[in-house]
């Protein structure tokens, strides 16, 4: 048999709570009302007994009938004032019984003649004790409601057992009762049945709008969906943000807070996230699915999409997917250096293949003397040589060999890149990714400047120049290497920085080609992460006298360096 959706139940459960307030509601009132017809039945018996045991005629009879001795016979009863005042009596009232009796239970007056001269069915000791009693009990005429009050003797005053010679019992039978009852049930009845039909309506409306809320799942298919939802955003290596149609954090990976650097997001308000602005405009009403962001968070490289997420024609919010591009942009940075490096190298074989060209043509030629001059000549200057001013001031080899690289990008561009006169160091690079990364920018950057420039000293053309000095750390007390920190400075022959105040802003840009504006942003955030900094010393451009003066760049990059190593060993 087929168990009935989740939904289904609910609606049956809800019905049936309802169904059984308004049944409990129903008897409640039923009882209160039952109640309050046999009180008011009780006051009724009350008050014809009272009347009764009150006329004078009933007194005078009662009290002379109790003074004989014995008990007239039920033929003088049946035909005496008693029966006569008691069935008028009743008939008026439509009364089940009026019973009198004298001071001892015996009818004197009844109903039912048979029963005149017997004893009462029903104790009567607390109304002949001076006590009005109002009854519920079963007699010999059926259940009755009814009440008992005591009769007095002629002349006697009411009130305790002195004077009292009888007893009037007044009772209403139950079916009368019942039926009354129906009829001020009526409206309990038609206010249960409108209860029971607006909490039907209520439970379909609340039906509907679960449905709509579960986008009409069952909650065993809400279980599963959120269990392959954890296992899905717990396993990508994607970051995966949620923003809902109100506008908060619905869903965050951990992979989306490791790569914003951020604590748990869920239920923050997506407009007033921590996050980069550049994000949040990937969500705007007018931003387009296609999108792509790339953008900086802390050392990372990130690339940003936003999806809008439809199910059924009805909006539920934002998608926003975060991919990290930190290694990519890393390894492309490499590429690039050894890309450069290769260029140089090409360029160097080309030169040394002419120097092998010219030594062939003077051995040819039979000038010996003039083609060993030559030889010795290149064995003293060697076979290759950088474009790079002041390169023998720099003897570390991996230093030696990117800005000799960068130096021959530099003089395919009409720029002269020098090695200041400052430079000095005696360590050996151990973080040559983050070296080149922040390095590369800033030389890269300023060759663009120097190319760019509009004001350019005839004498002094366009140039880089670029000053290095490392600074040994404290001698490490447990025998590990000693680290120190690498001092740079860049300098350009370019117009300045015209917007000092955004230079760092991430998107930034001067050149306005796309996909640019993320090299310092990332350079700064390096440094930063390494404890120490990148700044602009100088703006250059209208800020400084003549022309050639550009923007100067320093950065520090502590523990980038590593003494007393061998060379191998690095």
């Amino acid at each position: 048999m087929r168990t009935p959706k989740f939904s289904t139940q609910t609606l049956l459960l809800q019905l049936a709570v309802v169904l059984l307030t308004v049944l409990l509601f129903a008897v409640a009132v039923g009882v209160i009302l039952m109640e309050r017809i046999t009180q008011d039945a009780e006051q009724r018996a009350l008050t014809l007994a009272r009347t009764v045991a009150a006329q004078p005629e009933v007194r005078q009879e009662v009290a002379r009938i109790s003074a004989k001795e014995g008990t007239p016979p039920a033929s003088d009863l049946d035909d005496g004032p008693l029966e006569a005042l008691a069935e008028s009596a009743r008939q008026r009232t439509g009364a089940l019984f009026v019973v009198i009796t004298d001071e001892t239970g015996v009818r004197l007056a009844h109903p039912d003649p048979q029963r005149l001269a017997e004893k009462v069915s029903t104790d009567p000791s607390e109304a002949l004790g001076g006590k009005e009693v109002v009854t519920r009990n079963t007699g010999t005429l059926g259940p009755s409601a009814g009440a008992k009050v005591p009769v007095y003797s002629p002349g006697r005053a009411q009130g305790g057992p002195d004077g009292v010679v009888g007893v009037v019992s007044v009772g209403f039978e139950r079916e009368p009762l019942g039926q009354a009852l129906l009829e001020s049930s009526a409206p309990v009845a038609l206010t249960a049945c409108g209860a029971f039909a607006v909490g039907v309506f209520a439970s379909m409306l609340l039906r509907k709008r679960l449905r709509r809320l579960t986008l009409g799942m069952e909650p065993e298919e809400l279980t599963t969906l959120v269990q392959d939802q954890v296992a899905v955003l717990e396993t990508t290596h994607e970051g995966v943000i949620g923003i809902g149609r109100s506008g908060r954090i619905t869903v965050v990976n951990a992979t989306a807070q490791e790569l914003l650097g951020l604590p748990a997001l869920h239920g923050a308000v997506w407009s007033d996230a921590p996050v980069p602005e550049a994000l949040r405009t990937l969500t705007r009403d007018d931003a387009a699915e296609e999108d792509v962001l790339e953008l900086v968070a802390g050392a990372r490289v990130l690339l940003a999409t936003a999806r809008k997420a439809v199910h059924d024609g009805e909006d539920l919010g934002w998608v926003v997917f975060l991919r990290d591009r930190t290694e990519l942009a890393q390894l492309t940075r490499q590429l690039e250096s050894v890309s450069t490096m290769s260029s140089a190298l090409r360029a160097q074989r080309h030169e040394f293949a002419n120097q092998l060209h010219t030594i062939t043509g003077l051995l040819d030629l039979g000038e010996t003397g003039r083609a060993s001059e030559y030889v010795h000549r290149l064995v003293q200057t060697g076979p290759l040589e950088f474009p790079v001013d002041g390169l023998e001031r720099l003897s570390e080899p991996y230093l030696q060999a990117f800005i000799g690289a960068k130096g021959i990008r530099a003089r395919e561009r009409g720029v002269a890149l020098r090695i200041g006169e400052d430079t000095f160091v005696r360590g050996a690079v151990k973080a040559p990714q983050d070296v080149t990364t922040v390095l590369g920018n800033l030389i890269d950057n300023s060759i663009n400047a120097a190319v760019s420039a509009t004001d350019v000293d005839p004498a002094d053309g366009r140039w880089v120049r670029v000053d290095l000095l490392d600074e040994p750390g404290p001698v490490p007390t447990d025998g590990s290497p000693r680290l120190g920190t690498l001092h740079a400075v860049v300098a350009d022959s370019g117009d300045g920085v015209a917007e000092p105040e955004r230079l760092f802003e991430e998107g930034y840009t001067a050149s306005q080609v796309p996909g640019q504006g993320l090299g310092l942003k990332l350079a700064q955030e390096l440094a930063l992460r390494r404890g120490g900094e990148l700044r602009l010393l100088e703006a250059g451009g209208a800020a400084s006298a003549g022309a050639g003066s550009g923007a100067v760049f320093a950065v520090r990059l502590p523990t980038a360096m590593i003494f007393d190593v061998p060379q191998e060993d690095v």
